[in-house]
């Protein structure tokens, strides 16, 4: 049917729906091309393309949107390629362009196309297509790993591949960045809280069941399967349940313990350089002489790296107990930086350094310039662990059905003559290895029923998830629940509300009681220090918590029953 023509009357003139629908199309398909445009450049100034692969880039992008036009203009296809990229490490300035923002249009793009769901996971799942084309191959990947690591060492080659991970949208810096963190004075030093914007917060429940579930069920069969490189991803709707996409996940193929596994970094670092250590071999967690060998392989591949592994029990573990795996990276974590409270010999292994950590949970660092004798040290720590029995302070080595309750966390790093952490550079080779003993025990009682060393129930409205490896060395990872719930408290308590009105308030009731005490301990709480003094009280509760993971307390019983253990060493 043909579309009469709007007849001028006065004033502007008024376009027909055919003409304003054709100047909106116009306009997206406009805004869809310049984004490819932009995309495909920053990628090719990136390294992750060729500069001669650019259309190909461009037509690739548009398939995996659904689209067949708009084409690119003459000018951009034409255009020359700029100055060399800097040196390989060596980070590209390139301030003006918004990758996330990018990556918004064109997954919108795909989902107006019928590409993908009108859900948040479908705008990721375009999004992880679009990058997955827009990088090289896992096979360039780590042959070129191998390469710069054996040319220019280490450092040069982690710096690389990094940041490949980071311009290819795997690891989401725009994310990242809007994650809340501070630092608390404590008694146990400075910690680092982080409240997590990206996950959702975790049932100890639910993480000892995923740590249970049968082998086979899905594929991958987890987030940390080696075959989750290039994957697709599912959505939620899917008969196997949601899975996230990884196309541009790329993962470097390594040793540890004569076995394949691979090294990738964590799409939501908590820390600089949060890398992931995986097994190819999908298998659970396990805390023993093979596992620690691989910490240790892992730092002599990687020395400016600190590595570790989760303890291998629920309530005590980390999130994923169905998957071996490490996580490590290029930070000092707070309780890298404690103090020996007392030192202790071990005769079977006299060139181990032997300490105890002034730090909330029983940690034992132990540190050697044979990296043999203290593999053998923390093989005897551990093994003696598991058999240990102290009723008077309740830890318990197994029940009578013969379930174990003791295991210990992990971690192993290499430090110079001055205790500081290798640069991964040739200058810096050797230097001693350093390992520390987090002892954990995850028996529970009808007063603690999620683990009599867990988070005591008074902290739960700040903290109810496992203390896993990260938290152990003093860093916090807090549920995005708390933001609106510490802004609501803040709120309340400049208003001068009382703890009727706290316990009142939905946002604020969980923590009314600790509000109130915060407020009768800082009677100088006004609008310019209620922000801090707020902070500063859920750094404390978050060593209480750890003070709560400790198995040994600082009381005159802890000491004596850790001396009774250590003497038993």
């Amino acid at each position: 049917m043909a579309v009469k023509k709007n007849t001028q009357v006065a004033g502007p003139t008024v376009e027909s729906p055919a003409t304003s629908g054709a100047n909106a199309a116009s306009s997206e398909s406009a805004e869809a091309r310049d984004a490819i445009q932009s995309l495909v450049d920053y990628a090719a100034r990136h390294g992750l393309v060729d500069w001669d692969d650019r259309t190909w880039a461009y037509n690739s992008v548009l398939e995996a949107i659904g689209a067949v036009e708009p084409g690119p203009t003459e000018g951009w296809v034409l255009a020359e390629a700029p100055a060399p990229r800097p040196a390989a490490g060596q980070p590209v300035d390139d301030p003006s362009f918004d990758l996330e923002g990018t990556l918004t249009t064109l997954a919108q793009a795909s989902v107006d196309n019928g590409r993908d769901d009108d859900t948040q996971s479908g705008r990721d799942r375009a999004s992880m297509r679009v990058m997955g084309l827009l990088m090289p191959r896992p096979s360039f990947m780590a042959a070129r790993f191998r390469e710069l690591h054996g040319a220019l060492g280490p450092r040069a080659a982690t710096n690389w591949f990094y940041g490949m991970c980071c311009d290819a949208g795997y690891v989401r810096r725009a994310a990242i960045a809007r994650n809340v963190q501070w630092t608390t004075a404590t008694p146990w030093g400075d910690l680092e809280i982080t409240i997590n914007l990206s996950k959702p917060e975790k049932d100890p429940r639910e993480i000892a069941a995923a740590g249970r579930a049968p082998k086979g069920q899905k594929y991958p069969a987890c987030q940390l399967c080696i075959e989750n490189e290039g994957y697709p991803g599912r959505a939620a709707s899917h008969p196997l349940g949601a899975h996230p996409a990884r196309q541009n996940l790329r993962i470097i193929p390594i040793q540890l313990g004569g076995e394949r596994w691979g090294l990738q970094y964590s799409p939501y670092a908590y820390f600089n350089e949060h890398c992931i250590a995986m097994s190819s071999i999908h298998r659970p967690m396990h805390v023993d002489r093979t596992s620690l060998g691989c910490l240790f392989d892992f730092v002599d591949l990687l020395p400016h790296y600190f590595i570790g592994s989760n303890a291998d029990l629920p309530v005590v573990g980390g999130s994923i107990l169905s998957h071996d795996h490490f996580q490590g990276g290029a930070h000092e974590l707070p309780m890298m930086r404690a103090a020996a409270d007392r030192t202790f010999r071990l005769p079977s292994y006299p060139d181990v350094t032997a300490e105890v950590l002034r730090w909330p949970l029983s940690v034992l660092r132990l540190s050697s310039a044979s990296r043999g004798q203290l593999l053998d040290a923390c093989e005897h720590v551990v093994s003696s662990w598991r058999a240990w029995s102290d009723p008077s302070v309740g830890v318990i080595a197994q029940t009578p059905d013969g379930t174990p309750h003791n295991t210990v966390t992990p971690i192993v790093r290499r430090v110079d003559a001055c205790g500081k952490p290798l640069t991964g550079t040739d200058a810096d080779a050797g230097g001693r290895y350093e390992a520390y003993l987090a002892l954990r025990c995850n028996v529970t009682s009808p007063e603690h029923p999620l683990g009599v060393f867990h988070p005591h129930e008074q902290w739960h409205h700040i903290k109810r998830e496992n203390i896993g490896l990260i938290e152990v060395m003093g860093l916090a990872i807090l549920p995005p629940r708390l933001v609106g719930e510490l802004g609501r408290v803040e709120q309340l308590l400049l208003a001068g509300a009382d703890l009727g009105a706290l316990k009142a308030d939905p946002l604020a009731a969980s923590h009314a009681d600790w509000a109130a005490q915060l407020a009768q301990s800082h009677p100088e709480l006004n609008q310019d220090n209620v922000h801090q003094i707020v902070r500063d009280g859920v750094g404390e509760v978050f060593s209480h918590v750890l003070e709560d993971a400790g198995v040994f307390k600082w009381d005159q019983k802890g000491r004596a029953a850790q001396d009774r253990f250590i003497q038993s060493l």
